[in-house]
């Protein structure tokens, strides 16, 4: 069985918590798409939210990780995309939510506000928790459709 594929992608206010996240994503039977960036210097986010949407939906990856300082600039800007649904999360709640309720298929996180350990533990618990469906697909599939 091959592994699967994460992309993963972040401006500069992400790059230490993607370097310590990507280390464990093998450890989880991932494999990783690293769209950058690689480097301190300042970029803008939305760009990466781009890139990791146009991996998602050309098949490059079936999910992704998006940081950025907050999460909440590059959240908004990855879900403008249809097939995108990203969630900003905070704490193992939040991931096992986002999963359960939501079918989130990128997780995001503020590299400047989340710790490494519950970055670490959101993380694992997005890859390992599954969509509940029932109830919650007919919410989810409103998600994709314009009203």
């Amino acid at each position: 069985m091959s592994a699967k594929t994460i992309a993963v992608a972040c401006d500069h206010g992400g790059i230490e918590l993607k370097q310590i996240l990507i280390q464990d994503l093998a450890g989880f039977g991932w494999k990783v798409l690293d769209l950058g960036t690689n480097g301190p210097e300042s970029v803008d986010y939305p760009d990466f939210a781009v890139t990791l949407a146009d991996a998602l939906k050309s098949g490059r990856a079936e999910r992704g990780i998006l940081l950025c300082g907050t999460g909440i600039g590059i959240s908004i800007a990855a879900n403008r995309f249809d097939h995108v649904r990203a969630a900003l999360v905070h704490d193992a709640f939040g991931a096992r939510m986002s999963r359960q309720h939501n079918d989130a298929n990128v997780l995001v996180m503020g590299g400047r506000t989340i710790g490494s350990e519950v970055a670490r533990d959101c993380l694992k618990i997005f890859l390992e928790t599954d969509f509940e469906g029932g109830r919650h697909a007919r919410r989810v599939s409103k998600l994709s459709n314009t009203h």
